[in-house]
C-alpha cells in the first residue's frame, strides 16, 4: 500500500466504501463503469492498492475510500513474464511476480488457475494464466514419472484422469487437478453494501 494511503485512511477513518463501479475483467483490465482505463499512472496506482478483506472481498483504497471490485473471472490474472526450458514465470496483472505459487487447476473452459501467496491478503490468492500466454505453458506440464504430457495425458488431465500431474512454476512443481466448482472458491465475485450500510454505489 502507497504511505500516502495510508496517511489518508488514518485521516479519514470513516470515508463511505464504494460498490459497482470498479470491475477487473478477464484479461487483467481495470473497468469504471465499464470504461477500460487507459492511463498507465492510474493503472499501477490501483495494482499497488489492490487487496482482500477477511470477507473475500477485493478492493482498491483509493485513498481514505475503499472501492470494492466487481471480478469477471477470478481476483488475479496471470501473464507469463518468460520462460526457461519447461520452468514457467508468472505475474500478476498489477505487475507483482508469483514467488510463492501452492498449487494449479485446469479446465477446459476456464483455463489453468494457479494459487499462491499474496502481500495483499492473509489468504492465498486464485489468479488465472491469461489466455494468449497458455500455449507457451504447455510444455511447463508434466506427468507424474516426469515426462511431458503428450495428447493421451492431456486428455486424461482434462477429464480429471491423470493424478501426479505437475506444472513447473519457477523451481515449484506444482500439483495439478481438475478445476472445481467456481462456488468452491471463498472469494466474492460482486461485493455488494449490507442493508443499512452507508455507502456509494
Amino acid at each position: 500500500m502507497d504511505d500516502i494511503v495510508a496517511q489518508a485512511m488514518a485521516r479519514w477513518p470513516d470515508i463511505p466504501a464504494v460498490y459497482g463501479w470498479l470491475r477487473l475483467d478477464r484479461r487483467g483490465r481495470w473497468l469504471v463503469k465499464g470504461e477500460p482505463i487507459g492511463h498507465r499512472p492510474t493503472v499501477d496506482f490501483i495494482g499497488r492498492n489492490y487487496h482482500c478483506d477477511a470477507q473475500g472481498r477485493h478492493f482498491f483504497q483509493n485513498g481514505p475510500q475503499r472501492v470494492f471490485v466487481d471480478i469477471d473471472h477470478f481476483p488475479h490474472v496471470l501473464w507469463l513474464d518468460g520462460r526457461a526450458g519447461s520452468q514457467a514465470a508468472l505475474v500478476t496483472h498489477a505487475g507483482a511476480p508469483v514467488v510463492r505459487p501452492y498449487r494449479a487447476w485446469v479446465d477446459p473452459a476456464e483455463g489453468v488457475v494457479v494459487e499462491f501467496a499474496w502481500t495483499g491478503s492473509a489468504m492465498p490468492a486464485l489468479g488465472s494464466v491469461l489466455d494468449r500466454d497458455l500455449p507457451a505453458l504447455v510444455d511447463c506440464f508434466t506427468c507424474a514419472d516426469g515426462r511431458a504430457l503428450d495428447a493421451g495425458g492431456w486428455e486424461h488431465l482434462l477429464e480429471g484422469r491423470a493424478p501426479g500431474t505437475r506444472l513447473a512454476v519457477g523451481d515449484t512443481l506444482l500439483p495439478v487437478s481438475s478445476l472445481p466448482p467456481r462456488d468452491s472458491f471463498s472469494f466474492v465475485r460482486a461485493p455488494r453494501p449490507a442493508p443499512g450500510e452507508d455507502a456509494c454505489t
